[in-house]
């Protein structure tokens, strides 16, 4: 059993002073058959720590449908650690940001026009309280008071950035607190006064988030908190990228010289992130600041470890700190993983996603469109359909508002695109003076993770306009594609999008490996049925990481969804990482 609380400016572990040195791995983002390679790796960097989210979508799915395996089994997580001699900080659900799909908080909450998010309201509150109801028992045992690794939790995350509802933080500690969590617990915030204001409940433990100037930073957090210890809950040694922009990099000295002015300054730290790992299948997040910007698949960040789970320059020059400050004893650094280059690998069969609709869609009928949380749809694609008559002029086609990509088809023609980003200009069509058929595919590419903007419903929210005349009678078609299993593939005839494309590959050893979408445009990739994630020719990110355990010796299949053209369907594997 311990007691992890802190007296005056110091944590304590039984009553002994202690520093925390932590870093953050999501057991979400990391195959679970690497774990306790990552925890090894941070370990080794002299860490005693470690620190993850816990998305409440990842765990409940559906409404009173919960998942605990696999890439979503938490508790395994936290007693690999403890096994290891780490300490665990959870940061656990409603809300945890993260840059992941509405910041961790499912969609289906959208579809219930009486919650408010983030706030003291009572739909929201019960199935939190639901929730917690499920998740909190499993964690209770994990705890150091019951003899586990867990030495803390936090209430929500950098709640003062969004609102100042204490009663509403006042609940999350009471929901903690009568659920049998008896550690400590303390909110993160930005250094910015209204954050440190409105972020934190009476008798709550606040720190604070940063990427350098560590003494303004606990100079303003002193201000707000007269004692009490020093924590930086997210050191961020690195940042996350946007399709279409350049990779962030941060270098390995800048941030060794910061982390020298917080150890100086008697501080513990988190560091964001120790390994970012990826954001696999459909989860990754979006910003909108001033436009609406997705979040790309690798969760790299350009932290200690690098996607691969391999030590970067970083890694070494913050190991190196550690070693100068603190008395630890420093493990030796597990090996990188075997990479592979698999080689170049054809495309051999074909199935065009409006010939085998009826094998991953059941089609819904309204006089208007609906989005996706309106009929039960968290993530992927939605097909709209309905008959149009033109006039044989040019006429002008509006949605108002698409979330967030939308392919324009009339009679099966690929017409273009009107995206979340070009709302307000439309696309100049021309329909027949006889009926044509109208189809629009729009792609959900992450909801909103950060800010007042959460609300980020997907598909069409309102109507499609033609010139003035909004258009009804429609055929929605829900395209979540968790399974692709039962798709009716042919051989590869005409190479216009949206179609999948299935090929095979031979593997000997399995070992990690990339795969290089160079030459594709824009669509998702599964190995095995596994969805790895989205790929897009804009880049900053040309490969998708492909984990050894995925694969397995003999025949592997390779499925790619593409929503554009492709005139030579081959993928070509590599043993790095491109940008």
């Amino acid at each position: 059993m311990g007691r992890f609380s802190f007296s005056g400016e110091n944590f304590e572990y039984n009553g002994s002073p202690v520093v925390i040195l932590s870093g953050a791995v999501h057991y979400f983002r990391t195959v679970p058959q690497y774990w306790k390679d990552r925890l090894l790796k941070l370990k080794a960097c002299g860490l005693n720590t470690v620190e993850t989210y816990i998305p409440w979508n990842l765990h409940e799915p559906r409404p009173g449908i919960f998942n605990f395996q696999g890439l979503a089994n938490v508790e395994e997580f936290i007693k690999t650690a403890g096994e290891m001699g780490l300490w665990v900080i959870l940061r656990p659900s409603p809300y945890i940001c993260a840059e992941w799909e509405l910041g961790g908080l499912p969609s289906w909450l959208l579809a219930d026009s009486d919650i408010r998010l983030r706030c003291f309201n009572k739909p929201f509150l019960d199935r939190i309280d639901a929730y917690y109801d499920v998740l909190l028992p499993k964690l209770v045992p994990l705890q150091c008071t019951k003899g586990g690794p867990v030495i803390a939790f936090q209430i929500e995350n950098e709640y003062g950035s969004y609102g100042n509802d204490i009663k509403y933080l006042e609940y999350l500690k009471t929901a903690l607190h009568g659920r049998g969590i008896d550690t400590l617990l303390f909110t993160s915030d930005g250094i910015d006064d209204r954050m440190l204001e409105g972020g934190t409940p009476e008798g709550v433990l606040k720190t604070v988030n940063f990427g350098s100037k560590p003494e303004e930073a606990f100079k303003n957090l002193r201000k707000h908190q007269a004692d009490g210890p020093l924590m930086c809950t997210e050191f961020w040694i690195g940042w996350f990228d946007h399709w279409g922009k350049e990779r962030s990099k941060r270098a390995a000295g800048d941030v060794a010289d910061e982390l020298d002015k917080l150890f100086a300054a008697g501080a513990s730290v988190n560091f964001y992130m120790f390994h970012g790992g990826t954001n696999f299948g459909f989860y990754n997040g979006a910003n909108y600041f001033d436009k609406y910007e997705p979040l790309i698949t690798s969760y790299d960040y350009d932290a200690l470890l690098n996607e691969a789970g391999d030590p970067t320059e970083k890694y070494y020059a913050v190991r190196d700190s550690i070693m100068k400050h603190f008395k630890t004893d420093i493990i030796d650094i597990p090996k990188p993983s075997v990479k592979k280059d698999y080689g170049v690998v054809s495309l051999t069969h074909q199935a065009s996603l409006f010939d085998v609709l009826a094998c991953v869609s059941e089609p819904i009928k309204s006089q208007y469109p609906l989005p996706m949380e309106s009929i039960g749809q968290d993530y992927g694609f939605i097909l709209y359909e309905c008959s149009i008559k033109g006039t044989g002029k040019e006429e002008l086609l509006k949605i108002y508002d698409v979330h967030d990509r939308a392919l324009i088809y009339i009679d099966d023609k690929y017409i273009g695109i009107i995206d979340r980003n070009s709302i307000d200009k439309g696309l100049q069509i021309e329909i027949p003076s006889e009926t044509a058929n109208l189809k629009i595919l729009v792609e959900n590419m992450g909801r909103i993770n950060y800010g007042p903007l959460l609300y980020d419903m997907k598909g069409i929210t309102e109507r499609v306009v033609i010139n003035y005349q909004a258009q009804f009678d429609w055929m929605i078609y829900p395209l979540p594609l968790d399974n692709i299993s039962h798709l009716d593939y042919g051989p590869l005839t005409n190479l216009e999008g949206p179609a999948f494309y299935k090929g095979a590959f031979a593997v000997d050893e399995p070992a990690d490996t990339f795969m290089n979408m160079e030459g594709w445009t824009k669509g998702v990739v599964y190995i095995n049925g596994f969805n790895l994630g989205r790929y897009w020719h804009i880049g900053p990110q040309k490969a998708l990481y492909v984990p050894a355990p995925l694969l397995h010796p003999g025949t592997n299949e390779v499925v790619v969804f593409e929503l554009h053209s492709k005139e030579t369907p081959v993928i070509r594997f590599s043993n790095r990482q491109i940008w």
